[in-house]
């Protein structure tokens, strides 16, 4: 017999709908696909084994099905497969941000379009955003595959066609050039960057990971990624810090069209040159927002050129 355990992630936000252990029942109701990955821990609770791409993937589906309302959703092998907690806690971090200078209302509807950079082939945040405050995306990639498999999900699920459009960025050494254009006008942009700056880095960092989520695993130089990952996706020059520095400094060419970038860091210790680089292109605003997720922990940084008039203001 299974043991009950309904303790609470006290570290997600309180709007978070994964707060609560996973009712596995409730979702193999929705995707019984998942039942084949279901197994009991030591501590006689259910779970999945969280080293398995497979299962995660599963797990992914039926999370989207039961509390997001998307029934047809994949990705292709060895794409980038993220936590679906996680990503739904910078969601609602920036409808915090967002209420802010909005009446401590959060904006709902089309009118608040959002930008996410690096959209991969999963469409997470663009899901998400759209599935909980019925916010409009578009959501760019240089992979091409990625865009195409993104296209794949909006078309098999009708109520993302007219909420979400894709953008190839065909110039990768840019990130926002080519993609904003003078008419657009942006509520944010989301992005969550490549953290490592070799690919040798990021197998490491892989290794390391499902060392931890499997420790009877044996070591190897060719690790499976639990949740993924092309080249692209884990990986660039430079690595976080280098994406996010170039990120701040094309940001100031669209500074009246953005009311806040925004970003991930992963890697503390990036922070403070990237405060350095925000001081030297003038940023009016800078935030910073604390996330955990069980044993990880990441900060949002968030930064605006307007100030809280302009803010106020800025149609939304």
């Amino acid at each position: 017999m299974k043991a009950e355990n309904n303790s609470q992630k006290d570290n997600l936000h309180p709007r978070n709908l994964h707060r609560s252990r996973y009712d596995f029942e409730l979702l193999i109701s929705n995707c019984p696909d998942l039942k084949a990955f279901i197994s009991i821990n030591k501590y006689g609770v259910e779970t999945i084994d969280f080293s398995n791409p497979l299962a995660v993937k599963t797990l992914n589906k039926a999370l989207l099905q039961t509390y997001y309302d998307i029934q047809n959703w994949d990705i292709p092998k060895n794409y980038l497969c993220p936590p679906i907690p996680g990503r739904a806690d910078y969601i609602h971090y920036i409808a915090d941000l967002l209420a802010e200078t909005n009446n401590n209302q959060i904006p709902k509807g089309n009118s608040v379009m959002g930008l996410d950079i690096g959209t991969g082939s999963n469409l997470i945040y663009p899901i998400l955003g759209n599935s909980i405050y019925k916010w409009t995306f578009v959501g760019t990639d240089i992979d091409k595959k990625a865009i195409e498999n993104c296209s794949k999900i909006i078309e098999a699920n009708s109520k993302l066609t007219d909420a979400i459009s894709l953008q190839q960025q065909t110039e990768p050494r840019f990130i926002f050039k080519n993609i904003i254009i003078p008419e657009d006008r942006f509520a944010f942009t989301i992005c969550n960057p490549p953290f490592h700056a070799l690919a040798e880095e990021a197998n490491k960092g892989t290794s390391r990971k499902v060392s931890n989520l499997n420790p009877k695993e044996k070591k190897t130089s060719n690790p499976v990624l639990n949740f993924g990952g092309q080249n692209t996706e884990l990986w660039c020059n430079g690595g976080e810090i280098g994406f996010i520095t170039q990120m701040i400094y094309e940001s100031v060419k669209y500074a009246s069209q953005v009311l806040w970038f925004t970003t991930l860091v992963s890697k503390k210790e990036n922070l403070s040159s990237i405060y350095k680089t925000l001081k030297k292109v003038n940023a009016v605003e800078v935030k910073t927002i604390e996330m955990s997720q069980g044993q990880k922990n990441s900060r949002i940084v968030a930064w605006s050129f307007l100030d809280k008039v302009q803010q106020k203001s800025f149609k939304i």
